[in-house]
């Protein structure tokens, strides 16, 4: 009885701390990334269920696997892991192809034998117990609970992720790079430094996904007196491509072309009122680019 609580404890202790290393991942991006503003709160509720039912399914699966695998002499925690980690669908698909024959035990000798064997392949002693093979062979299908929960818990992750696709499809991401909200980029960057210290952004990037968008909040203190100083240069410039200096503000937007600067950008803030304001540069095919962007007092 103890060997059996002993194997089930970190059962009782893995799960909730999955769950709860889930949901921690979930606060610490909420935090960094200044909660979901710019995404549709749906979006990240579906991602948490489809990880949650994910985990479901793979341990409800899991879980059958071991029994199964008792059952038929096979090694449980090897398989158990396999199914786990190859996900429910590939690693159940492993695990059919791969699996052991159902087996008994000869009654002469201790082989492992098989239900539809008519003798023992060790012994040669004859297997009469013809009645007994078939009732162990009707009770194959084993735990029902298990797969039942199993297939429930895939329903719900593939619905999760249906609902997921669809709203990311629709106005459940904001990229407008005007508006107001955050912004969240679906590509990515390369970058090689991204600081902001005493008012003063520095950015350096190799390349990015074309439209990538990076943002850093700033504060106007006196729109009246205040410049937008931005030098810039981009060593990499393919036909076509471009990088725009965004300034959003509420309902203000402007936008202004910086890849080829000769010289510093001074681009005057009185069109804007004093506060926060969304500074952004949306990245359109340049690559090797560095930059630092600050608000200055006019000179």
């Amino acid at each position: 009885m103890n060997d059996t609580k002993n194997k089930k404890l970190p059962l009782f202790i893995g799960i909730p701390a999955v769950f709860l290393l889930i949901l921690l991942r979930f606060g610490l991006y909420f935090l960094k990334s200044d909660g979901f503003s710019g995404l549709s709160m749906l979006l990240p509720v579906l991602l948490l269920c489809f990880l949650i039912f994910a985990f479901c399914t793979s341990a409800f699966f899991a879980s059958w696997v071991y029994q199964d695998c008792k059952k038929r002499g096979d090694d449980p925690a090897l398989w158990t892991t396999v199914v786990f980690i190859a996900a429910p669908f590939f690693g159940l698909l492993i695990y059919f192809l791969r699996r052991s024959e159902l087996k008994r035990t000869c009654p002469a000798c201790g082989r492992r034998i098989s239900f539809k064997a008519n003798y023992c392949e060790e012994c040669g002693i004859p297997i009469e117990n013809k009645e007994e093979n078939a009732m162990m062979l009707k009770q194959e299908t084993h735990h029902l609970p298990l797969i039942a929960a199993g297939v429930i818990s895939m329903a719900l992750m593939l619905m999760c992720l249906t609902g997921f696709i669809v709203s990311a499809a629709g106005n459940g991401v904001n990229t407008d790079p005007a508006s107001n909200d955050r912004i969240w980029n679906l590509g990515v960057i390369n970058m090689n430094s991204n600081s902001c210290s005493d008012g003063v952004w520095k950015l350096e990037f190799q390349s990015a996904s074309s439209g990538f968008i990076k943002e850093q909040d700033m504060k106007i203190v006196d729109a009246d007196t205040q410049m937008l100083h931005a030098d810039i240069s981009c060593k990499t410039v393919p036909e076509g491509a471009t990088l725009v200096l965004w300034l959003v503000q509420g309902d203000m937007a402007q936008s202004i072309n910086v890849t080829n600067l000769s010289e510093p950008l001074e681009y005057p803030l009185n069109e804007f009122e004093n506060g926060k304001i969304h500074v952004r540069l949306q990245i359109n095919g340049v690559k090797d680019t560095v930059s630092e962007i600050s608000i200055q007092e006019r000179q």
